[in-house]
């Protein structure tokens, strides 16, 4: 479909890339990747035909449709959602203009025989069916889908883009882009203003009705769910693989290796060639000799090797004073900007040592909890911030807090203790502020870096509960990694507000999924709630109905909407059985944790003394077996206890 030849691109005579060639075929899903600056957004423009390289072509069919999505654009303002993404039709309108006049015309004219009228109707037929091929007038259905599978609802429909974010006004866009069905999509970080269910949506869309495609993100679960192949730019090259993003990071490990190996051996022979040289250089008798090892050396094209990167950096939060046990508890939390209620009836207790996730659709009330939790604004019904809880909060605009007159080093300098001062350039590399970005000043730093360098701030920070809003946003993969593992092996408690399933997943333990003014707490990871939630697919209908229908998810701790239900009474006696079996459930699970904890202490205890008697002078210890005996009993009846607590909560319907 597209042919890519003998590519090059260079920047201040530093060539960014050199003799690239490639092929993007029909039904192509290709991940382009390589560390930041290697070239990613550089040559999508190339291939949209938005930027002209130094050197080489980029073949495209005259037939074939190409479409791209940047990562910023400039976007217009006068017109609402609706009539906005209708300018993805404008084509279609413009055919059946051209139709409507051929129409005119023919009815006006007599010359039936000419070759002139029969051409006329050539061209009106052709068109007529190529207007019937893409649908017709029949594409609003089409559009009400695509706007409500990328999270808008209809009564949003009518709504003015100059009031809706840069987020939502990006999803526009991209909503555009996909309706004009074009044959190869061009997508830069495309799911940077998502949340989880628009991303599945986007997904299953690409999958079952997108062409070719070609795109960069950094959101690995999106990648390896949809691409086939992957494009890596490394080292001014482009590396072919014929595999999804998982399996090319293995492969490219396996290439690290070999050019390791060649690198070496390369060097040793150039280590041997100019002690050859040296040694013989003035010697008559060595003359030729020492010429032809000058010319070998000459010969030699160095081997490069893969950048190497930061990702198993280790990076630890500095100590804190514990928290109490509970750092939250929120009871019946209400909040309302005049009629509109954002979130109701919101009740969850969060343990010391706990990580949850706060996940849904973006405006569903996310941030506004967290603002209520760090009291930044009023709110009905109570909230407790446990003793001792220390927060540490990460958010967009932490990033404007920021000292502009201090350089990136010096701004971590000034939080760094002990041994982390000397790992500095390290940290900072990971967080791809490596060289010469070190030392810029904050001021002149792009709103990404900014928000990268208050998120390296808040790891240095001694806190022992955190609050991370979209925590991965401006992220490379290897940087997620990073913090993701200091996540991990942080002891404190920690909210994860995150549409980032790979960074969430074996990251929490619990799930409160926001939705329609009601959160809802789901035990389990993210993968057992997305597998309890299915997304919508890309032709769905009845959004709402799908949405209520996950209200009655078994561990709900919070009312579904009565609101326009028959029989309301009976439906709010339906949601305080639940809410009693929530808590009862919440009781017996209790015990089942209580239960393993005990049986594992005397697990250990019972090893520990048969340890001892196996040695000679435990053996002969009367009171060791005393002992030995008691703790088996102990051990036998704990055992009884977990599985009766066990079985009670397996027995249990909620």
């Amino acid at each position: 479909m597209i042919s890519v030849e003998h590519l090059s691109v260079e920047f201040s005579a530093r060539p960014l890339f050199t003799d690239v060639s490639f092929v993007v075929n029909d039904r192509d899903r290709i991940a382009l990747t390589g560390k930041n600056g290697a070239g990613k957004s550089t040559l999508l423009k190339i291939i949209a035909g938005q930027q002209a390289p130094t050197e080489g072509v980029v073949a495209v069919p005259r037939d074939t449709s190409v479409g791209y999505l940047p990562q910023v654009m400039e976007l217009a303002n006068e017109r609402t959602v609706m009539e906005e993404t209708l300018l993805a039709f404008d084509h279609i309108r413009d055919l059946q203009a051209d139709i409507n006049r051929m129409n005119a015309e023919m009815a006006e004219r007599t010359d039936y025989e000419s070759e002139d009228y029969l051409a006329l109707v050539d061209r009106y037929t052709r068109a007529e069916e190529h207007f019937q091929m893409m649908g017709g007038l029949n594409f609003h259905a089409e559009v009400e889908r695509t706007l409500l599978g990328l999270g808008f609802e209809r009564s949003e429909f009518d709504r003015p883009t100059g009031e809706l974010s840069g987020g939502w006004r990006m999803r526009i866009e991209l909503a555009k882009l996909l309706l004009r069905q074009p044959d190869v999509l061009l997508l830069d970080e495309p799911t940077n203003h998502l949340d989880i269910e628009s991303i599945q949506w986007l997904e299953q869309y690409l999958v079952q009705r997108a062409g070719a495609v070609v795109l960069v993100s950094h959101d690995r679960a999106f990648i390896n769910n949809i691409t086939n192949r992957t494009l890596e730019i490394s080292c001014g090259r482009i590396w072919d693989y014929k595999v999804k993003y998982d399996e090319y990071v293995q492969l490219r490990a396996e290439r690290r290796e070999q050019q390791l190996r060649a690198y070496e051996n390369q060097q040793k022979e150039i280590a041997d060639l100019k002690d050859f040289i040296e040694r013989f250089r003035y010697k008559p008798t060595k003359a030729v000799q020492v010429q032809e090892r000058i010319k070998q050396l000459n010969r030699i094209v160095p081997i490069e090797v893969d950048e190497v990167d930061n990702s198993a950096l280790h990076l630890k939060f500095p100590p804190c004073q514990r928290s109490g046990d509970f750092p939250l508890i929120v009871e019946d939390l209400r909040k309302a900007y005049g009629e509109k209620e954002v979130i109701a009836q919101v009740n969850l207790t969060i343990r010391r040592g706990e990580k949850v996730a706060f996940v849904g659709r973006n405006g569903e009330g996310k941030s506004t909890l967290v603002k209520c939790i760090l009291g930044e604004i009023p709110f009905e019904g109570n909230l407790k911030v446990g003793h001792n809880a220390q927060i540490g909060y990460f958010a967009q605009n932490q990033a404007q807090l920021l000292d502009p007159e201090l350089t990136v080093f010096d701004t971590i300098d000034r939080v760094a203790r002990g041994d982390v001062r000397m790992r500095i350039r390290d940290i900072l590399g990971a967080f791809m502020f490596g060289g010469e970005a070190s030392d810029k000043k904050v001021k002149v730093l792009s709103g990404g870096e900014r928000s990268r360098l208050a998120m390296i701030k808040l790891l240095l920070e001694p806190v022992n509960f955190l609050i991370l809003d979209e925590p991965t946003n401006h992220l490379d993969m290897k940087s997620k990694d990073v913090l993701k593992e200091a996540i991990a092996a942080f002891d404190g408690t920690v909210i994860v507000v995150s549409h980032d399933r790979q960074f969430l997943d074996g990251l929490v333990e619990r799930v409160y999924s926001f939705g329609g003014g009601r959160v809802r707490e789901h035990i389990g990871g993210i993968y057992d709630w997305l597998k309890d939630s299915p997304p919508a697919l890309p032709c769905r209908e009845g959004a709402n109905t799908a949405a209520n229908g996950n209200q009655s998810h078994s561990g709900s701790v919070t009312a579904p909407s009565l609101q326009g239900r028959a029989g309301g009474e009976s439906s709010y006696s339906s949601w305080e059985a639940q809410k009693a079996a929530a808590r009862q459930r919440k009781k017996l699970e209790k015990a089942v944790s209580e239960a393993e904890e005990k049986v594992a202490q005397l697990e250990a205890a019972v090893h520990l003394l048969e340890d001892q008697l196996a040695t000679p002078e435990g053996s002969s210890d009367t009171a060791l077996y005393e002992k030995y005996a008691r703790f088996k009993q102990q051990l036998e009846a704990a055992e009884e206890e977990w599985m009766t607590a066990s079985e009670a909560l397996a027995d249990t319907t909620f």
